[in-house]
C-alpha cells in the first residue's frame, strides 16, 4: 500500500512530466500523442515506474525506444521541474500501458456472448 508521501510525489512526477512530453512530442515526436497513465514511487522514493500510453499504434514501438533511451534527457528536465520540492529525482523506468488493449479485449468477449 502507497504512503501518502509516495501518493502526492507520484502525481507531482505525473503532471511535471506530461508537461515535458508535451513539450517534446511538438519538435520530436510529431504526430504522436503521449499521455502518462500511472507512475508509482518506491518506498524510499528512489525509483519511478512510469507507465506510457502512445498513440498512433504504428509508431509506439520506435517512440517507446526512443523515450527509454533518453531516459537520462527526461530524468534531467525533470529534476529541473523539482529542484524546489525534492532533494533528489527518482530514477525513471518506463513501461508501456496495455490496459486499453485490455479493456478493448474484454469489452468484445462480452458483446460476443
Amino acid at each position: 500500500m502507497e504512503s501518502q508521501r509516495q501518493k502526492k510525489v507520484s502525481r507531482l512526477i505525473q503532471k511535471d512530466l506530461s508537461a515535458i512530453f508535451l513539450q517534446e512530442s511538438k519538435s520530436l515526436y510529431t504526430g504522436v500523442m503521449i499521455s502518462i497513465t500511472h507512475v508509482f514511487v518506491s518506498k524510499d522514493l528512489s525509483l519511478a515506474k512510469v507507465y506510457l500510453s502512445l498513440f498512433p499504434e504504428n509508431k509506439k514501438s520506435e517512440v517507446f525506444e526512443d523515450i527509454k533511451f533518453k531516459t537520462k534527457q527526461f530524468k534531467h528536465k525533470l529534476a529541473f521541474k523539482l529542484k524546489n520540492q525534492m532533494r533528489k529525482t527518482p530514477d525513471l523506468v518506463f513501461y508501456i500501458d496495455n490496459s486499453l488493449d485490455h479493456y478493448e479485449s474484454i469489452n468484445k468477449i462480452l458483446k460476443d456472448i
